[in-house]
């Protein structure tokens, strides 16, 4: 394994478990590596509220990226660089949404906005993000502001093929991935958690070879190909797997801390 300088981590099913908890043995492999001197940072498809938790007990001070690192933040939160969806491509991402039958959310740099406060996955992105949405009954104000717009759906499979259709119907206008399997993130084009990790690694004067990345999910992958040594989660899938030149254990058998701990001791 390539001596590391940078870890770059994905947040939810690589970073937290299921439950959306930090453990001890994570957060100790954290402390370990600031020890190390190897940096550490994470980037994720949540907003940016959604990731303030984080900060203090895994002692960040490098900028996060939040909406798959199309929106760059400091360690106080304060904005370094952001990018927002067009405005065409927000009104067809809508469109194709409202036919695959998704719930639809709407991101802007400090709010979470919905038109049901009772769809299926409220409760579930409420606890995760630790935060509450902003309702509104018509999307129309907020169409040239969208930091990343969701669509949340049980039905894994069709939201696949959401996926497919999105990304054939938005081109190079946008960027759209499943974070999760019930998610379909539609988030600024040119930037995504590979571009993330190079202005990072650039910003400390390292080549993107001395960044070791984790994730679990399709977003990941352009932050593993980028990156001189990656891990995927045990509980990604193969396709994921495939992708990473390591493979970890699942986010709820301490798979990050046991790659943390695989990567200090490669830099002994």
């Amino acid at each position: 394994m390539t001596k590391t300088a940078l870890v770059v981590s994905d947040v939810d099913g690589t970073l937290l478990t299921k439950e959306k908890l930090l453990t001890e043995r994570a957060i100790d492999a954290v402390q370990k590596l600031h020890e190390a001197g190897i940096g550490f940072t994470i980037t994720s498809s949540r907003p940016t509220l959604g990731m303030r938790f984080l900060i203090e007990p895994l002692g960040i001070t490098l900028p996060i990226g939040a909406f798959n690192g199309s929106c760059i933040v400091d360690s106080k939160l304060t904005l370094v660089e952001q990018h927002l969806i067009p405005e065409a491509a927000t009104r067809r991402a809508f469109e194709l949404l409202e036919k695959f039958g998704a719930e639809i959310w709407l991101f802007n740099s400090d709010q979470w906005l919905t038109r049901d406060p009772n769809g299926a996955y409220v409760p579930h992105e409420k606890r995760a993000i630790r935060a509450d949405p902003t309702i509104v009954a018509d999307f129309t104000p907020y169409l040239a502001s969208a930091c990343k717009i969701v669509g949340a759906s049980a039905d894994a499979a069709g939201l696949q093929r959401c996926e497919a259709a999105m990304q054939e119907a938005l081109g190079a206008q946008a960027t759209a991935i499943r974070s999760q399997s019930y998610y379909l993130d539609i988030t600024p084009p040119g930037v995504n958690k590979g571009t993330f990790v190079q202005t990072i690694a650039h910003r400390l004067g390292i080549s993107t070879d001395q960044v070791a990345t984790i994730g679990d999910m399709q977003n990941d992958l352009a932050m593993f190909r980028v990156s001189g040594t990656s891990f995927a989660m045990g509980n990604a899938t193969d396709d994921v797997k495939r992708q990473a030149t390591h493979v970890t254990s699942s986010n709820e058998e301490d798979g990050f801390a046991k790659a943390m701990e695989a990567v200090l001791a490669s830099a002994q």
